[in-house]
């Protein structure tokens, strides 16, 4: 359900929404205190209702707020008010690279500056054993300093917790084709052994990022299908098609 605008968060008020996913609602607020402007993404009650989830999301978020990187949305703490469980981040200004894709591939120079940028921070989240594993455009902010990557190890706690089901055990899905809830994540970014309900690490990060480096270059996604089976069928078997074509 959404917080309507005005309610109290702690010393955080909800002044309106930004969006949401399969990791709860995201509110642009006001931090009471300090007179600046936050983000809040509130979680889903299928987390917050057990206590053994909550702990062990406040260890890994924790872990991800040491992840001081210049192209890392900023996990500022983990808070609790009655049944709702929340956590504090950085606002962002801009547009996401999904939004930017929707006006055609970039320019070379813009792929090359945003590679270079989105490789540094996963560098240095896997240098502490951290793993994305929902890389895809609509987690990369596009803001005046440059990129900015979202839901960092936050897909990580679900994926723990729940039992591995492959994709192609879920139903067929009608909208863009988003898999949520066992396994966080979005089927064309999705590597093989991820498809397949199997262990990530970091190379399952590199996989989506070359799938969202080819995106930018060309405009279209390196892997596309009529239907979720298809799909499936191309992540496995298949590689994206050689053609490239580069805008300046």
């Amino acid at each position: 359900m959404a917080i309507p605008p005005g309610t109290r968060l702690g010393p955080y008020e909800i002044l309106s929404a930004i969006g949401a996913g399969g990791m709860g609602e995201v509110y642009r607020s006001r931090d009471i205190r300090l007179d600046r402007t936050v983000a809040i993404k509130v979680l889903p009650t299928h987390l917050a209702d057990r206590s053994d989830l909550r702990d062990r999301f406040e260890r890994e978020a924790r872990t991800v707020a040491s992840l001081s990187h210049p192209h890392i949305c900023t996990l500022h703490d983990i808070a609790r008010q009655n049944d709702t469980d929340y956590l504090l981040m950085e606002y962002l200004e801009g547009e996401t690279l999904a939004q930017r894709l929707l006006s055609g591939p970039l320019p070379l120079e813009q792929v090359l500056q945003y590679a270079i940028e989105i490789t540094d921070a996963l560098d240095k989240a896997h240098r502490k054993g951290i793993t994305h594993r929902d890389l895809k455009p609509g987690n990369i902010m596009l803001t005046k300093s440059g990129t900015k990557l979202l839901d960092f190890g936050l897909a990580k706690l679900a994926q723990r917790e729940s039992p591995v089901t492959p994709v192609s055990q879920f139903p067929t899905l009608n909208d863009a084709i988003t898999v949520q809830g066992t396994i966080l994540g979005t089927l064309q970014y999705m590597a093989p052994e991820q498809v397949e309900g199997k262990e990530v690490d970091a190379r399952t990060d590199v996989f989506a990022f070359g799938a969202m480096v080819y995106e930018m270059t060309t405009g279209k996604k390196a892997f596309e299908g009529p239907s979720q089976a298809s799909l499936i069928a191309k992540i496995l078997e298949t590689d994206p098609h050689p053609s490239l074509r580069f805008s300046r």
